[in-house]
């Protein structure tokens, strides 16, 4: 489990309190770096024929755009920059996970909890100032007679309450395990290779091992989208919170 340890590299302290620059840091710059230089040096030439750089960056734009006004409409590309940023993120952290002897911050539930609770705290503070006192129809499903009501509204707060638990586990369990689950194929087959006889078995692990590796790209890119398009139907709420 060394590979999620979180180890400093330059020590701070700011009257009292830890902000070490670490492994996490470092990563998360490395991230955003990557993000800055396919976007703005991709989408600076502009050409008619794109090349590759450009592709991306148009194909990432594309992307995000068509699954946020497909889940909230034309309306919800105020939030673009806000959907886009997580999307590109998320989705270059999980990449950059993959590379051998790197951290993997998505894999660390402080910072998928940090995402999910600004997803939220966002959908909650536009939904207030759009609708006022009318988004909290969210919890009153319009048409249920009073009774049942009085068992629905509670149902419907947990709901609500329960999302940032399930967007930040989600993500964070799927990269924890997935990278558990690698690192535990590649041991083995280093350790059949050790002992002796049993070296003669060691390709099948190996072989799993190749096979997890090009799930969990997969996976990487999957749990971007699904986070995002989690995002955007939340970020529907806020539009339209009436039932």
């Amino acid at each position: 489990m060394h590979q999620f340890e979180i180890n400093r590299i330059v020590e701070l302290k700011l009257f009292g309190t830890d902000i070490s620059f670490t492994n996490a840091s470092l990563w998360m710059l490395i991230a955003l770096a990557v993000i800055s230089f396919i976007t703005v040096y991709g989408s600076a030439q502009r050409s008619m024929v794109p090349g590759r750089l450009q592709s991306l960056a148009e194909m990432s734009y594309e992307f995000v755009a068509n699954t946020l006004t497909g889940v909230t409409g034309k309306e919800g590309m105020q939030f673009f920059p806000f959907v886009f940023s997580l999307f590109m993120f998320v989705f270059a952290a999980n990449m950059l996970g993959m590379i051998p002897g790197s951290f993997t911050v998505t894999s660390q539930i402080i910072v998928t909890a940090a995402f999910a609770l600004l997803v939220i705290g966002t959908v909650v503070v536009v939904g207030v100032a759009k609708h006022g006192s009318h988004f909290f129809g969210l919890f009153v499903p319009s048409g249920v007679p009073i009774p049942i009501l009085l068992l629905m509204v509670p149902i419907e707060i947990i709901s609500f309450l329960s999302r940032p638990v399930s967007l930040s586990l989600r993500l964070f369990g799927n990269m924890l395990a997935g990278h558990i689950v690698l690192k535990a194929f590649g041991g083995l087959t280093v350790m059949l290779l050790g002992a002796g006889a049993w070296a003669v078995i060691s390709p099948l692990p190996l072989l799993m091992a190749v096979a997890v590796t090009a799930l969990e790209f997969l996976v990487a890119f999957l749990q971007a989208y699904v986070f995002t398009i989690l995002t955007c139907v939340y970020l529907n709420d806020a539009h339209h919170p009436g039932h």
